[in-house]
């Protein structure tokens, strides 16, 4: 059986994992990015630890296949090249694949992070069976990747279905306010912490929830804390995520009216505040303001394969790929 490694590069975390590209993991690695080491960091982790999962998973170097490599930020198919990232400065213009590829002595492939996230829920995880998918993944930012029997949606080869840069619009008519955003910033699970701790900054009143859990310091509070005050029947969390599920609502109706997806699967660290908080009130503000021709044609479903999700699409990314080394 022959094997692939996958890596992820995130802003935050670093992930390597190897498998056959059937669902399962052989071995994963796992560490955190030390931003302040930059792009040079990243790479010495992982030229670090790719001996270090290959011997925790007890698979020789000879049966790895490929690599395939998940990263955080748009990158160029042509020319195998990061774009740009969002999170950490020094990675534009770099040639990712063709690096990885030197360290490990092996080919390599080079994806965006939300993209073979996609690739891997529609081939072993909720979308599996379905076709299109369109995957959403809400962590600190907000990707999206647009998967069509198998295979990854990519426009001209510098990437499609960008959800997160949707730009959305506020009206106050008659405050003459035509003022937008792009939907990661008011939808993202740091939004959803910065507009919480914002407020509650100014008015501590509107909510003792929230403020008790984080010892009534609401510089501390994140998503998730809002998400827990919501499921506790606080007002003022339900408030703050109605405002964000609106948001959220609006931009997959545009992908449902572009795309009509056969289903929308969402992972991420938001998608983690489950059925009650998030996808039931999700579903109910898309059906009031979906295209009516497509109505009921979309389902909207959690992410099934956690955190490793990236790992999985990598190595199914480098399978298919590079499957002329079977």
């Amino acid at each position: 059986m022959g094997y692939y490694l996958g890596i992820e590069i995130g802003g935050t975390k670093l992930q390597m994992g190897v498998g056959a590209d059937d669902g399962v993991l052989a071995g994963l690695w796992r560490g955190a990015v030390d931003t302040a080491a930059g792009p040079e960091g990243i790479r010495r982790q992982i030229t670090q630890a790719v001996p270090e999962l290959l011997a925790k998973a007890n698979i020789d170097r000879s049966r790895l296949k490929g690599v395939g490599v998940g990263f955080g930020g748009p990158v160029d198919d042509a020319t195998r090249t990061v774009i740009k990232s969002h999170q950490i400065e020094g990675w534009d213009d770099f040639p990712l694949a063709d690096w990885v590829s030197e360290v490990v002595g092996l080919p390599a492939v080079l994806g965006n992070d939300a993209d073979v996230a996609g690739l891997a829920e529609a081939l072993h995880g909720a979308g599996k069976g379905i076709s299109p998918i369109f995957y959403i993944t809400i962590g600190s930012g907000i990707g999206g990747g647009f998967i069509i029997d198998g295979e990854i949606y990519r426009g001209v080869g510098k990437g499609a279905a960008e959800i997160g840069h949707l730009r959305m619009f506020g009206k106050d008519w008659e405050a003459g306010d035509f003022g937008s955003d792009i939907l990661e910033n008011v939808a993202s699970g740091w939004s959803i912490g910065q507009m919480a701790r914002t407020i509650l900054c100014v008015r501590p009143e509107a909510s003792q929830v929230l403020l008790r859990s984080v010892e009534g310091k609401p510089e501390r509070i994140t998503a998730w804390h809002v998400g827990q005050a919501a499921q506790a029947g606080d007002d003022f969390a339900r408030s703050i995520l109605l405002f964000t599920l609106v948001e959220l609502a609006e931009a997959v109706c545009h992908a449902i009216t572009l795309l009509c997806p056969r289903r929308i699967v969402i992972g991420g660290g938001v998608a983690l505040l489950g059925e009650a908080v998030l996808f039931e009130p999700l579903r109910e503000l898309v059906a009031q303001r979906v295209f009516k021709p497509f109505a009921g044609l979309t389902e909207i479903l959690p992410a099934a394969l956690g955190e490793e999700v990236v790992v999985h699409g990598a190595i199914a990314l480098a399978r298919r790929k590079l499957v002329t080394r079977e």
